[in-house]
């Protein structure tokens, strides 16, 4: 029991986001994602919902993935003002990574469990990814942002309506150190007792 509540605690308090930018070119085996995909579906989830959908884009899915992130940002390479400097950086951005998962959340059909607890469910779903790459000495980055949870991100991914987007996680080797963590305030200051 020690031993297993050390680790955890060293996992969660030494995890850090690492983007695209912070990974080599080598590959993550596909059985490690099959790994980090099966520990986010053991994430809390009230009523047995399970909202958390995921698409994987590797090989040539993260060239479509980019292409589609760079034109859904500027749309008309003719117009004023397009920069073809950033174009290019969200189009090479997916390729950055070795695996980029694409996350959604399926719509609840129980009118018992309200929307914000599935939205929770697959953020700590996203959590548990998270913590196994690390655990696994991944980098890993959930990326957001107004394309994230657009209509068009989600329609991209192949989900109807019933669905929403809630982002992007990319996963590589690190070709760095992790960084190291801080937090502004302790956790007493964020906490009141009462009895």
């Amino acid at each position: 029991m020690k031993s297993s509540l050390h680790i955890l605690k060293e996992i969660i308090s030494e995890r850090r986001t690492l983007k695209p930018q912070d990974y080599s070119s080598e590959k993550v085996d596909d059985q490690f994602i099959q790994q980090i995909l099966e520990q986010a579906n053991w994430a809390p989830t009230h009523g047995y919902t399970e909202p958390w959908r995921f698409v994987v884009y590797k090989e040539e899915g993260r060239n479509r993935l980019g292409e589609f992130l760079a034109k859904y940002d500027q749309p008309d390479p003719e117009s004023e003002g397009f920069n073809a400097q950033r174009y290019q950086r969200l189009a090479d951005r997916p390729m950055q990574a070795s695996h980029v998962i694409g996350i959604a959340m399926a719509a609840n059909t129980n009118p018992k469990i309200p929307e914000v607890e599935d939205l929770c469910a697959v953020a700590m779903a996203v959590q548990n990814m998270w913590l196994m790459s690390h655990a696994l000495g991944l980098g890993a980055y959930w990326s957001t942002g107004k394309v994230a949870f657009s209509e068009e991100f989600r329609n991209f991914m192949g989900f109807d309506d019933s669905h929403q987007s809630l982002g992007l996680f990319y996963i590589g080797k690190p070709n760095r150190d992790n960084p190291q963590g801080r937090r502004i305030s302790g956790i007493e200051t964020k906490v009141r007792w009462e009895s």
